[in-house]
């Protein structure tokens, strides 16, 4: 019997102590660590609880979140029994309506209201009885048949009337103005105190707790979510084509959590995050060669088609053309004391980069581009000028970058500002198989190209079963620059895939003649306003009666 008697007020406790009020708790964000694809977020809140099991409703956590994420960190003397996220939870707000003191204010609004009810009957019915008096003086007056004597006393009977219940209108208006400031008051009574109250986050958790120390308790709390990210993002300065290349590393951080970051630690990852709490195990590790896709793709639009977007496509992708380099021994220079490389340190492993950022930072969540300044680098660069004429008549100028991978540069955009001016926008791929990185930094009108088609050099015969025609192109560059350059330039002439097509290149000028490609390419010596000239030419021999579409 005693046993069951202990059992039955165990219970009875419990069930009480469960049945009890939630206690409310507001999180801070306290630091961020952002992913390609995600954000694992930090924050920290101090609840005071009393001994025994409690409901701790935690506020301004994340709209959306991986519930198997979420981590609670507590001291020793708390037990954590379960975790919830919600986004439809009774605020406190609510809950506090039903305390005895709000009630007192409730009852007090009602008595209020039915007191300026009354009021208003009663200005009702003054009003209305000042308009019949008046309508009744009317009538009195024009068809009463009064000697003077009567009317000057009906007269002052309306008069004194009259005033009477104007002051009494008066004194009803100024009562109701009264009570209608007295309702105000009590009103903002129940209103929500914005302050207090969450304002962008409907996102909570419910912790169900066990506490062994009634008191104060730090919380630390860290879940995923995947409504932030992040792209490495660059701006490439450089004032001429003997100065290393200034590069800022930066980052566009986008995050719609429903929470906003203030003054939080910002951590970028290059990684993405891993759920999976298996452990590892290792494999044998094969090597192989990858075939540089990307290389022989660009060298195709630049020299094998017209189709429409060739020069976008080779001005974006230039930096992909695998040119013959020197080898540098380059370093990082960071810059003075105030350089944002001071505040950030770069952790790198076989699988990711992160970027540890001591400076805080504000990023709200409102789905915009917030830029991040992470690095300052001083790229030593050797510069070369490429061309390929018969695409697009502008020179490119390209930066190569020795030994790259140093810099823990990743895929992502670059801003390019030359000589002070902005003349667009690049592509960094550092995954290439190059050991030097080849930066396209746009095209520069101060080296000028024109590729014209020599006519009396060209033309068409015809013998016996055979058609042959010849062509010969003069291109011309000139260096407007007041520094020598050194050029790359390319051509190429056709190449056959059928035995009754014969094709002989005639003149090439000193080229270096790829025959796999057709590709003509030149290393050019370029001194201050110096113009060269190159001539190719070829010779296309075919059946008569064939046509050949894209001769």
């Amino acid at each position: 019997m005693f046993q069951k008697t202990t059992l039955f007020a165990f219970l009875l406790a419990t069930a009480f102590t469960f049945a009890q009020k939630p206690i409310f708790t507001t999180a801070k964000v306290k630091a961020a660590t952002v992913y390609f694809n995600a954000a694992e977020i930090s924050q920290t809140t101090n609840v005071n609880l009393p001994m025994g099991t409690s409901e701790i409703v935690i506020k301004n956590v994340a709209v959306n979140l991986n519930e198997n994420s979420v981590q609670i960190g507590a001291p020793a003397s708390v037990t954590v029994l379960s975790v919830q996220f919600t986004n439809d939870y009774v605020s406190e707000y609510e809950i506090d309506l039903k305390s005895p003191v709000l009630k007192k204010v409730k009852d007090s609004i009602v008595l209020v209201q039915k007191e300026i009810l009354k009021v208003g009957n009663a200005k009702n019915s003054e009003t209305k009885t000042l308009a019949l008096l008046d309508k009744n003086q009317q009538v009195s007056g024009v068809n009463s048949g009064l000697n003077v004597m009567e009317l000057m006393k009906m007269v002052d009977y309306y008069k004194a009337k009259q005033t009477e219940i104007a002051n009494t209108i008066n004194a009803l208006t100024e009562k109701e103005q009264k009570l209608n400031e007295i309702l105000q008051k009590l009103n903002n009574k129940l209103e929500v105190d914005t302050s207090k109250e969450e304002k962008t986050s409907s996102g909570k958790l419910i912790v169900q707790v066990m506490n062994n120390l009634a008191g104060a308790v730090p919380l630390d709390i860290t879940y995923l979510s995947n409504n932030a990210s992040w792209t490495p993002f660059y701006d490439l300065r450089t004032e001429s084509v003997t100065a290393p290349i200034n590069m800022m590393y930066k980052a566009q951080v986008i995050q719609n959590t429903g929470i906003d970051w203030k003054k939080v630690k910002l951590t970028l990852s290059s990684g993405v995050p891993n759920q999976n709490n298996q452990a590892p195990l290792l494999s044998s590790w094969f090597l192989n060669y990858r075939t540089n896709e990307r290389l022989q793709e660009v060298v195709v639009m630049g020299y094998g088609s017209k189709k429409k977007g060739v020069t976008n496509q080779l001005q974006g992708r230039v930096a992909g053309v695998q040119i013959a380099n020197e080898e540098m021994d380059a370093q990082p220079i960071m810059q003075s004391e105030s350089s944002i490389s001071n505040y950030t340190t770069v952790f790198e492993n076989q699988l990711n980069v992160s970027f540890d950022i001591d400076i805080p930072y504000d990023i709200l969540s409102n789905g915009k581009v917030h830029s991040v300044s992470l690095k300052e680098i001083k790229l030593p660069a050797s510069y070369k000028f490429y061309a390929v004429p018969r695409a697009d008549k502008d020179a490119f100028l390209l930066a190569q970058i020795a030994d790259y991978s140093k810099y823990n540069l990743l895929r992502g955009e670059a801003n390019i500002i030359f000589e002070g001016m902005y003349v667009g926008k690049t592509f960094i791929e550092p995954s290439q198989t190059s050991d030097t990185l080849s930066l396209s930094m746009g095209r520069d009108k101060k080296v000028t190209i024109k590729r014209e088609k020599v006519v009396d050099q060209s033309g068409t015969k015809f013998l016996s079963s055979k058609k042959e025609q010849t062509f010969t192109f003069d291109i011309t560059i000139r260096n407007n620059k007041k520094e020598a350059i050194e050029m790359v330039l390319k051509d190429q002439y056709p190449l056959s895939s059928n035995k009754d097509i014969e094709v002989e290149l005639l003149q090439s000028d000193n080229a270096k003649v790829n025959l796999e490609t057709g590709i003509l390419s030149w290393q050019l010596q370029m001194k201050p306003n110096e113009t060269k000239k190159i001539r190719i030419s070829y010779k296309v021999r075919y059946p008569k009666d064939q046509v050949i579409d894209n001769l």
